[in-house]
């Protein structure tokens, strides 16, 4: 009787690495655009296009990071569909996900004017910054479609283990909208409206590209489209479910961030741009920690998808300690070079004092949220997303309550303070019970699994 061998530990961290230095890579490109966008339009002679574009950029930020279900949905999806051996499957679920946000970028531009109004109202900008966030969002809408369906295409080549797709796309167009950026703005005197038309063009430009990708890779994989699983809703229940609960679970994560900002800002401006610098803290952190997260999803998703818990749970140990390195290195360089980091993103000495005085939290929080990052991966992977959107709202029932108790106990001038401890304990918390669904669902539910999986396929080789 043949037993199939498992990886090596440090096969299965080389897998992990090949996976995830293409999204980190990636993810470094995006600051980048946003650094070319704010000193395009930052050089113009009226400083209300930067307003305006700053507060437009982050409607869209938004309104873009709350379907992001399209990506982590259809990764989780298709990553068990490859693991199953199932060609017919990763196609349509293609099908599917490109026709689902299609469907949904039309609605937005659609129904762009109340959207955006009701965006920028929650903005709560100035007349002059918001009337000019008008017209750049009224041009930025047009490329829903696209923008949804490149996270629909990007989701699908992570799940078949190809993260080179995602550099090649993101590279793609953040080239090509710096290019246009420059084209539009400084060569042809357009303002805040070449910013935006720069960007439709760019996120077109990398459907365009995404589709000749997808083509080529088609003709790799056997199987057809099925009608019945393209046009009939009653197809569409396993990839409604995962990207519902997905959506709720994004919906309380930008709870918890706009509830941070907004706390930040009732104490006044120093405290929210210190507060606003040490968040890039955080985003630097996340740069590196998703591109584990991410390998982690299409690994684990292809292991659930073969049944193999043993192969599951490899990727899980070597995604974890490229995630442990990260998160130590982060609190080291924070504790060590924070302050110079600091100097870096800020000149203004009252935010700079400001921003010193809560780094102490920075360096504990990449230890604390490491855990949350690398399961978000596993359960978008195991496709075990309720488990996801709940550990979001056991945390929000700490984070707030934690947050109103500190405020009361502490002097006003360490308000902020427990801002900060609130939002560790946010971090903690959403930690802990991932974890603690990660260990009752491999007692349970993966490891009947696994036994029932393992005699099937002992039987069939046997047989």
């Amino acid at each position: 009787m043949a037993t199939l061998r498992s990886e090596t530990p440090a096969a299965a961290r080389r897998r992990i690495w090949t996976l995830a230095w293409p999204i980190i890579l990636s993810n470094i490109t995006v600051p980048l655009l946003g650094l070319v966008d704010t000193a395009v339009v930052g050089h113009l002679p009226d400083s209300r296009y930067l307003a305006g574009v700053t507060l437009g950029a982050t409607l869209f930020s938004f309104l873009y990071w709350g379907f992001g279900f399209l990506r982590m949905g259809t990764t989780g999806l298709t990553s068990q569909a490859v693991g199953r051996e199932s060609d017919s499957e990763v196609r349509n679920l293609l099908g599917q996900s490109l026709l689902l946000a299609v469907g949904i970028g039309t609605l937005l531009i659609l129904f762009s004017q109340p959207l955006i109004g009701l965006g920028l109202w929650l903005l709560d900008g100035s007349e002059v910054a918001t009337a000019i966030a008008a017209e750049y969002a009224q041009i930025r809408i047009l490329s829903a479609p696209a923008v949804l369906a490149n996270y629909a295409i990007l989701g699908w080549f992570l799940g078949q283990q190809n993260s080179r797709v995602t550099l090649a796309i993101l590279v793609l167009t953040n080239s090509v909208n710096i290019a246009l950026d420059l084209l539009f703005v400084v060569g042809l005197g357009m303002t805040s409206d070449g910013v935006a038309w720069a960007t439709v063009i760019a996120d077109y430009t990398a459907l365009a590209f995404g589709t000749w990708l997808v083509l080529r890779q088609l003709k790799l994989l056997q199987g057809r489209f099925l009608r019945e699983r393209l046009f009939h809703l009653s197809a569409y229940a396993e990839l409604f479910q995962v990207n519902a609960n997905l959506f709720v679970r994004t919906l309380g994560l930008l709870f918890a961030m706009a509830f941070f900002t907004s706390r930040g800002a009732v104490q006044g401006d120093t405290v929210l741009a210190a507060n606003a610098v040490l968040l890039q803290f955080i985003m630097l952190t996340s740069y590196a920690l998703d591109g584990f997260a991410h390998a982690a999803e299409a690994i684990a998703g292809r292991a659930v998808g073969r049944r193999r818990w043993d192969e599951f749970g490899q990727a899980v140990r070597a995604a974890a300690w490229f995630s442990l390195i990260t998160a130590g290195t982060a609190a080291i360089a924070f504790a060590l070079g924070g302050h110079y980091l600091i100097a870096m993103l800020t000149s203004l000495p009252e935010v700079r004092a400001a921003a010193g005085d809560y780094l102490p939290w920075m360096v504990v929080m990449p230890l604390i949220a490491v855990w949350s990052y690398l399961f978000d991966g596993v359960f978008i992977g195991a496709t075990a997303i309720r488990e996801m959107r709940n550990s979001i709202f056991i945390a929000l029932a700490a984070y707030l309550p934690i947050w109103w108790i500190a405020r009361i106990l502490v002097p006003p001038e360490y308000e902020n303070h427990a801002l900060w401890l609130a939002f560790l304990a946010f971090s903690m918390v959403r930690s802990a019970v991932l974890v603690g669904y990660y260990w009752q669902l491999r007692r349970t539910r993966w490891h009947h699994e696994a036994d029932d999986g393992n005699s099937a396929e002992v039987a069939d080789r046997c047989h």
